[in-house]
């Protein structure tokens, strides 16, 4: 048996020193709810931007994690996004456009594809999500920062 637990161990510590390597590249997006968490239907477990941070003129991908304790039939997904504070940009998506639906009791993912223009300025970003009932109803609000680059490099010299 000892001789088992050995080969074990000879196999999986190197192993988890691999994934412990990826672990930066795994961290999830901090965000807020933009009020009280237990007020809303849908509760958001993880934010999600590939690149980090996201490249003008590159498309991006924006992936929120999520819950529900009762099932969504449709409704709308509001974002609204601020540079150092100033609001510059908003647009509106069909729920069922960003996930499947309906949407069942449970755990669902929103995913959001986007190419930001090439004249799009470095910097901070805050992007605010609302996600709306068909009723119109507030199902959830969170907010998160994220930055965007010139280029992959994250240098200030533009690819294009």
């Amino acid at each position: 048996m000892d001789t088992v637990a050995a080969r074990f161990k000879l196999i999986l510590m190197p192993l988890l020193a691999i994934a412990l390597l990826f672990l930066p590249f795994l961290q999830a997006t901090d965000f807020s709810y933009c009020g009280d968490e237990a007020d809303f239907v849908v509760t958001v477990e993880g934010v999600d931007i590939s690149p980090d941070p996201v490249v003008r003129g590159k498309p991006a991908t924006f992936t929120i994690s999520a819950s529900t304790g009762q099932a969504i039939s449709g409704g709308q997904a509001v974002i609204d996004v601020s540079y150092f504070g100033i609001h510059i940009h908003q647009e509106t998506h069909q729920l069922c456009e960003e996930t499947s639906c309906p949407v069942t009791v449970g755990q669902f993912v929103l995913s959001h594809n986007q190419v930001l223009p090439g004249f799009t300025p470095p910097g901070s970003y805050t992007l605010t999500m609302k996600l709306t009932s068909e009723d119109n109803l507030l199902l959830t609000c969170i907010s998160f920062k994220f930055k965007i680059s010139l280029s992959a490099s994250g240098s200030l010299v533009s690819d294009s």
